[in-house]
């Protein structure tokens, strides 16, 4: 297995190689979910000539251990609950509800700010790809994908630069293709995969967004 990637740009240029079939097709939308996403959708975007969209979604995290997440919730306001994770924490309903409260303003605050005025990307009847820095749990990424089925779109494609054994499994048998570059026998942590993995802040988000609408097609 191959070492680390440098940064989520040298990922996004090399998995851009595995998704070269969808090229300069009209029919395909490409989904990155910020923020750590954005980096890597943006390269995959420029190598095929596919606008780039944010999809949004926040990790719920355990009160008091953030990085420890018991679901996710998605633009549209779909939610994905680790039921036995919340049993195992006895988190209460009332913990449940008021994260997912909390949560569900970030991601409109986020839609409002990486949005721009754009409409909401087509999904309905198209190839959807949907793009992230890694998969750890895939608790993310499941919420994402249930928002995004909702829609009915033709096909359901998740792409990675790193995942998780436990989480490629749990993607790939509920999406049409998944592509993961790495899947190392152990997984610790996302970050440990690439050699530098800075917090993507939100005006850089914002940046690449409109650098990926205004960037031409490459030919």
């Amino acid at each position: 297995m191959r070492g680390p990637f440098q940064d989520r740009q040298e990922a996004g240029r090399e998995l851009a190689r595995s998704l070269a079939a969808y090229a300069h097709r009209d029919d395909v939308t490409l989904l990155a979910l910020p923020r750590g996403g954005v980096p890597v959708g943006f390269e995959i975007a420029t190598a095929l000539g596919i606008p780039l969209e944010p999809f949004i979604v926040r990790k719920l995290g355990v009160p008091g251990q953030e990085e420890l997440g018991f679901g996710a919730i998605a633009s549209g306001g779909v939610r994905w609950v680790n039921h036995p994770l919340v049993k195992q924490l006895s988190l209460s309903p009332r913990v449940v509800e008021e994260v997912t409260a909390r949560q569900g303003l970030e991601v409109e605050r986020r839609e409002q700010l990486y949005g721009d005025h754009r409409p909401r990307p087509q999904v309905s009847d198209r190839t959807v790809i949907l793009i992230d820095d890694g998969l750890a749990t895939g608790g993310t990424m499941l919420a994402a994908i249930q928002a995004i089925q909702v829609q009915q779109p033709a096909s359901l494609v998740v792409a990675v630069p790193v995942g998780s054994t436990e989480g490629c499994r749990s993607i790939s048998s509920r999406v049409d293709q998944l592509y993961c570059l790495l899947i190392p026998p152990e997984l610790t942590s996302v970050g440990a995969w690439y050699r530098e993995f800075e917090q993507v802040n939100d005006e850089e988000v914002r940046q690449l967004l409109n650098s990926a609408q205004a960037k031409p097609s490459t030919p």
